[in-house]
């Protein structure tokens, strides 16, 4: 198991990608903290916890970490992929629902990213879940996009300073995945993203958790700083 004993926080696991990558680090051998704001239910009894936390809460997140610490041991991986994603017209978004959109998530990769950091003696792992929404635009996702541009900026900036302290960090951009968030969309506009994606279909929160365990392995030592895409294609067009 390319896992085996690693300790995982992973935000925003209750459902969709974040619960997919939790449920496959567990399957690889970690231990891992589900981390949300709603309960992740069916948790199997064994390397797995569940602690609330709202990520754009400094207080908050540092009683995470420190939960986490002390029911497994320490902390190796930390999974960044709590977010949300309200459609509005750039014109009539306020400034409170921008600023919402930045907190949640922005701000919670550098609090939680910063805490987690002090206390990874030895290494580890940190990854964000980004989006193809930093390479193009989305009408009614202004905020959004941002959002997840600054995540990939900021990837960058944090893995050049914690380099030292072995530390890699790295971002993935999924494009169109198959999600409860995604499940609502409408129906035509589902048919028209997928005639759009090379390789034929959605993306699963198992393409993603695929990918989050490669770059939390020993085989992604050596890659630091990247934003690593996972769209079918969608973006090489």
């Amino acid at each position: 198991m390319r896992l085996q004993n690693k300790v995982a926080i992973v935000t925003g696991a209750s459902r969709g990608i974040g619960r997919g990558i939790a449920n496959e680090f567990l399957k690889q051998g970690a231990k891992v903290v589900y981390s949300d704001l709603a309960p992740a239910e069916n948790l199997p009894a064994e390397n797995a916890a569940f602690i609330a936390c709202d990520v754009s809460n400094a207080g908050q997140v540092n009683n995470l970490i420190q939960q986490a610490k002390e029911r497994f041991g320490g902390l190796d991986i930390l999974v960044n992929n709590a977010g949300i994603y309200p459609f509005k017209p750039f014109l009539e978004i306020s400034e409170a629902e921008w600023d919402k959109v930045i907190s949640v998530n922005l701000r919670s990769i550098f609090l939680c990213s910063q805490a987690a950091a002090k206390i990874m003696s030895g290494g580890g792992k940190i990854i964000s879940v980004s989006s193809i929404a930093a390479f193009i635009g989305f009408a009614g996702l202004t905020h959004y996009c941002a959002s997840k541009g600054g995540i990939n900026a900021l990837t960058r900036a944090i893995a050049l300073e914690l380099a030292a302290k072995k530390i890699n960090v790295n971002a993935i951009a999924p494009g169109y995945i198959d999600t409860p968030g995604t499940a609502t969309a409408d129906e035509k506009i589902k048919q028209q993203t997928l005639t759009a994606i090379p390789w034929g279909r959605m993306g699963q929160p198992q393409d993603i958790a695929q990918a989050a365990v490669f770059l939390a392995s020993a085989e992604a030592d050596y890659i630091t700083g990247q934003t690593i895409v996972v769209d079918g294609g969608w973006t090489i067009q």
